[in-house]
């Protein structure tokens, strides 16, 4: 995809994620981007994502839901605030709990799609509910609740 997914709008300093950094040339580089009220990101699983003959890794899909439910918290605090994204502060997300229900094996070699939906925001957390589809059929549901980054957890100015 060339449109620009609300991680690709996270700092330089702040883009390492093994999940869904632009910057981490070995991670998934997840993208995640609105389509009405709800977030979506798309993501192909590798033969090597596996769990057992023919299964996705269950971890992967933790991961997945992870960084597309703080993604999801940072666009949401932006829309909330009237801010394009991208505008100073930064507003980065970190996850204070993930749950993951996996309501039945994912496939291999299927085109995983995720959903999210905020279900509640307030000054410094955001909750958001991902489901992970594969085929049009929904096979992990989660719960990703986000807090605004610490200020210990950002790189000092001029570092990286």
């Amino acid at each position: 995809m060339s449109a620009r997914g609300f991680q690709d709008y996270y700092p330089d300093d702040l883009s390492h994620c093994y999940g869904c950094g632009r910057l981490n040339d070995h991670g998934y580089k997840l993208k995640s981007f609105w389509d009405g009220d709800e977030s979506v990101a798309e993501f192909l699983p590798e033969p090597y994502h596996i769990a057992v003959p023919g299964y996705v890794y269950g971890g992967l899909i933790a991961s997945l839901i992870d960084c597309h439910g703080t993604g999801t918290a940072s666009a949401a605090m932006y829309r909330r605030q009237g801010r394009e994204m991208g505008t100073e502060p930064a507003l980065r997300f970190v996850t204070a709990s993930l749950h993951v229900d996996y309501l039945k094996p994912t496939p291999l070699g299927t085109r995983l799609t995720l959903r999210g939906r905020v279900r509640e925001i307030g000054d410094r957390k955001v909750v958001v509910e991902v489901t992970v589809s594969a085929g049009g059929a929904a096979c992990v549901r989660g719960e990703v609740v986000s807090v605004l980054m610490p200020e210990h957890m950002k790189p000092a100015a001029g570092g990286g």
